[in-house]
């Protein structure tokens, strides 16, 4: 078997690993990347950019299907040639895939390896049956793979996950979609429009990770107007026959209806791609499942010469996030012993759907119980929102009562994937209420709307500055 010696071995060639070595070699360390699967990172591949392909070309077709609205008429019917959409999702995706093959191929060959990483010891790696790796540090940035309940795994291949979606060459006629998170929520949603019947099953009454009750039931009442979209639901029994597959499906109070449809795509959560790394060879703490305890700021399990970068660590499952995780762990494994807390930037997600999902900052289910304000507005009457017939949602700004300062946000609406950065931004730099208020907003732009919901929130801490001075008053008063 051979020996290799390095400084830093990583095991995982996706957005956390490459992050992860080029912040080891930028350090002028030694680094070996260690990739069992194919190259090119989970967002390329299967995640953000073949979905938003789907997702654009579904936009077309609701654009072209609505025209109407605007008084623009198509003569004749719209016409998806499912074999089309398909190849240019698969043709733009493998460009998408080449630029990071493009990054893989300038590491020098001696510094990467093919073949499934083991741990034999906290700093020796077996890799396949050709190669053992001592390292000084480790860094696992193995990410992580879709979960198929046991229930479903007997559908062979009418059982899918967004992977296979992706290598579709056609559109298939009725899809049955698990889970209402992110990926079922955006694939679902695509594919309708694309002229599939489509069925979303959420188990709870969550849709899109939203967790703020009144913009989650902004979005469903928008979602409700044209998706099969049924919540606190679930699917029975899920049998194959033939080439279809049959399903036993109850909503919440509603007796149970049997359906058919040609796959059944699992939307429902992904597991970190932890259990063959063979941790319990290593001095890790682990649980139950094999998921080794970490430091979420440090990225370092224990005090022991391992961190662990991106999706697999479960913690913020974002591309971005991945790529930030992967320099702090790089940056740790140089300095380790003397690993710092890692510099993180404010938080933000989005869901492209619509309208479009979003959070920046703190959550709603986050927030003090107390000394928060709440903004909001509505875009059912938003000027520009009106315009563009995107006029459904709502975005609720979270401040700090006692200073103003803006704590986070969550919202459904049009545009959400560049109010959330404003946001972000915004959260990030500390600034109040009153400084973004301050902050040019153009006429008629969406904008406008957050600015709405930020003058509400400044009513509300102007209210509680004033309430708070009265009561100071009334005690000396009373003094």
């Amino acid at each position: 078997m051979k020996q290799l010696k390095t400084d830093v071995a990583i095991i995982g060639a996706g957005t956390a690993g490459l992050s992860a070595y080029r912040a080891v070699k930028t350090a002028g360390k030694a680094a070996v990347l260690i990739e069992g699967g194919p190259y090119g990172t989970t967002c390329a591949r299967v995640g953000c950019m073949p979905s938003k392909l789907l997702i654009a070309a579904a936009e077309a077709a609701h654009g072209a299907h609505h025209a109407a609205e605007f008084g623009v008429h198509i003569d004749g019917q719209v016409r998806i040639d499912g074999r089309e959409v398909m190849d240019r999702v698969k043709r733009e995706r493998d460009r998408f895939v080449g630029f990071v093959l493009d990054s893989v191929d300038n590491i020098p060959e001696q510094e990467k390896l093919r073949g499934n990483a083991r741990f034999v010891s906290d700093t020796v790696l077996r890799v396949d049956d050709h190669t053992e790796v001592h390292a000084s540090r480790v860094i696992i940035a193995t990410g992580s793979s879709p979960v198929v309940p046991k229930e479903y795994q007997s559908l062979g291949d009418r059982v899918v996950i967004n992977d296979d979606v992706f290598e579709w060459d056609d559109l298939p006629r009725r899809v049955i979609v698990v889970g209402a998170g992110v990926i079922g929520l955006e694939l679902g949603q695509a594919l309708a429009r694309l002229g599939v019947q489509v069925a979303i099953i959420n188990r709870s009454g969550s849709v899109g990770g939203i967790s703020d009750p009144e913009v989650r039931d902004s979005a469903f009442a928008a979602f409700d107007t044209e998706l099969d979209l049924r919540l606190n639901a679930q699917i029975l029994e899920a049998r194959r026959e033939g080439e279809e597959v049959i399903v036993r499906v109850q909503v919440e109070g509603q007796p149970e209806t049997v359906e058919r449809y040609d796959y059944l795509l699992v939307a429902a959560g992904r597991r970190p791609n932890v259990q063959a790394l063979d941790l319990h060879n290593t001095a890790a703490q682990c649980d139950d499942k094999g998921m080794p305890e970490f430091d979420p700021s440090t990225l370092q399990l224990g005090a022991l010469p391992i961190f662990i970068a991106g999706d697999v660590n479960g913690t913020l499952p974002l591309l971005h996030e991945a790529a930030d995780d992967g320099h702090i762990a790089g940056e740790n494994a140089v300095a380790y012993p003397d690993v710092q807390p890692g510099k993180r930037r404010a938080p933000m997600a989005v869901v492209f759907s619509d309208p479009q999902l979003a959070q920046a900052g703190l959550r709603f289910r986050e927030l003090p119980k107390m000394g928060v304000a709440f903004g909001e507005v509505n875009f059912a009457n938003q000027g520009r929102s009106r315009v563009i017939l995107k006029n459904r949602g709502k975005l609720r700004v979270y401040a700090d009562l006692a200073n103003g300062r803006l704590l986070g946000a969550e919202m459904a609406g049009p545009a959400m994937e560049h109010i959330a950065h404003l946001l972000a931004w915004s959260i990030q730099q500390k600034l109040t209420i009153n400084q973004m208020l301050q902050m040019p907003y153009y006429h008629p732009v969406i904008e406008e709307g957050l600015r709405t919901a930020l003058r509400d929130a400044a009513k509300q801490c102007v209210a509680a500055k004033m309430a708070q001075v009265q009561e100071s008053e009334q005690l000396v008063n009373n003094a």
